[in-house]
């Protein structure tokens, strides 16, 4: 047992370039596939949400608990731990044998070391989580980061499927960001991705980062609720409360929204001009807005590149089910049983949703061939297209 002073065990933040394993050179028919199935844990700030996923990503059992963080660091360790024993009792029960277990958690996650290296909302600082939960549970288990997971999933059987070079962007309490580059996610040792310590010129003030003016500061969920809030004195509950005044033609609401989304823009133009992305997903809270946060951002976006690659911007597909799936196609990576596009069942056809940053034909599809770049299944998780 990790007790709450345990070094490990201190006081979040997101994302090396890795090769993943080689897909098989075919997809596997129904009847190839290996039976059984893997265990997938997403660790949030404030829930958890776990399955139990056959080799077609279909989840056989879920299961949703209370993270609970205020009970401190080895309290969190203890819930995950529980949770997964769940998970494995209801394979069992099912007869079904586990191959591996993917977790994704919040944080700076250092994949190669297995090591959960810093999550302030969770009170760890590196902890050999990985090695721990195999300790307690006797499960093979692969450790990720979760915004990082969830981009990966979108790579795979979502709404970046077809895509080399992507920026997949979630905005909640906080906001991260999961770096895909000629299709293999980016890692640099856990620190990649940090797109909400982007300095913008909002005078939002300082940031619980150490810094001042961050992109979180104005544009996260948390930060458009508590703006509202300050300047009119009447508190709501979280950012869809703005949007839907905004939408409903509130001064105050609206000026709070588009500044977000003119800081967001902001540092999304940073971003394409360091990486050319060929596409940004928008997902998290904030993104479940659609064209009222995509329309302004994609404007903004217009505005500030020049010569830069443009890329279409789009809204998330998998929603709240991202980083858990992106746990389960890591577990079968692990297991030796990559799982394709087709292996999961999803349809061949995925189109940009709505314009993108610069005039074009709208729902304009996103292709490898387009961009270029033929690629193999073996990069995201995703398969040959």
């Amino acid at each position: 047992m990790i007790s709450n002073t345990s070094p490990h065990l201190a006081g979040s933040v997101p994302l090396t370039t890795a090769a993943l394993p080689p897909a098989p050179p075919a997809d596997p028919s129904p009847d190839d596939r290996p039976p059984g199935c893997v265990l997938a844990l997403d660790v949030g700030g404030t829930g958890m949400k776990g399955a139990v996923l056959d080799h077609g990503m279909r989840p056989l059992h879920t299961v949703h608990r209370p993270t609970p963080r205020a009970d401190g660091p080895a309290a969190v360790l203890d819930a995950i731990t529980d949770t997964l024993l769940a998970l494995n009792r209801s394979a069992a029960e099912s007869g079904l044998p586990v191959h591996h277990t993917g977790v994704a958690v919040p944080g700076i996650v250092d994949d190669a070391r297995r090591l959960a290296v810093r999550s302030v909302n969770l009170g760890w600082h590196d902890l050999p989580l990985a090695a721990l939960l195999e300790e307690r549970t006797g499960l093979p288990v692969t450790l990720g980061h979760d915004v990082r997971a969830g981009g990966v999933a979108e790579c795979a059987m979502g709404a970046a499927r077809g895509a080399d070079d992507v920026l997949f962007v979630a905005i909640g309490t906080g906001i991260a960001a999961a770096l895909v580059c000629d299709g293999r996610p980016l890692l640099a040792g856990g620190y990649a991705g940090e797109i909400g310590h982007i300095p913008v010129p909002s005078g939002a003030g300082p940031c619980a980062c150490g810094g001042s003016d961050c992109l979180e500061t104005v544009a996260s969920a948390a930060a458009v609720a508590s703006a509202y809030t300050a300047r009119t004195g009447r508190p709501v509950s979280g950012a869809a409360d703005v949007a839907a005044l905004t939408a409903q033609g509130d001064p105050v609401a609206r000026a709070v929204w588009d500044r977000a989304a003119t800081a967001l823009a902001e540092a999304l133009a940073t971003a394409a001009t360091l990486l050319a992305p060929e596409l940004i997903v928008l997902g998290g809270g904030l993104a479940e807005a659609d064209r009222l946060l995509l329309d302004p951002v994609r404007a903004g976006l217009a505005e500030r590149l020049t010569f830069q690659r443009r890329p279409v911007v789009v809204r998330a597909e998998l929603g709240d089910r991202a980083a858990c799936l992106g746990a389960g196609l890591a577990a079968w990576r692990a297991a030796g049983h990559p799982v394709s596009r087709q292996a999961a069942g999803h349809p061949v056809s995925r189109q940009a949703s709505g314009q993108p940053v610069v005039p074009q034909p709208p729902e304009r599809p996103v292709s490898r061939q387009a961009a270029g770049h033929p690629v193999s299944a073996d990069r995201t998780g995703a398969p040959a297209r």
